[in-house]
């Protein structure tokens, strides 16, 4: 298993537990023990036990991911995106009346 696969499924674990704990205080306990799952398996070199590994944290991953993920305000799909736009420049029209 390479070192950019559980670099990338640690990430991934920790933006997941962001969604279920939005709160910086409540989040930083999960990111803690999620540390601490990935740091007891750090030392197995065995290939087969890696890929099994990481097949049970994939699935684990895909149990606990949340049906409405959170989004940064500001993104895309975030409660203030595309909020305050500049008004749309119109093409300039004549005033009614005579001519």
């Amino acid at each position: 298993m390479s070192t950019s696969a559980v670099k990338s499924l640690y990430r991934r674990s920790l933006k997941l537990s962001f969604d279920w704990a939005v709160h910086r205080q409540l989040w930083r306990g999960q990111a803690v023990y999620i540390r601490s799952l990935f740091d007891a398996n750090k030392d197995v070199r065995d290939p087969r036990q890696q890929q099994v590994l990481l097949r049970e944290t994939e699935k684990l991953l895909e149990t606990w991911k949340h049906p409405d993920p959170y989004h940064a305000p500001t993104a895309p799909g975030g409660n203030k995106w595309e909020r305050n736009l500049p008004a749309p420049i119109l093409p300039y029209a004549q005033p009614p009346g005579p001519h």
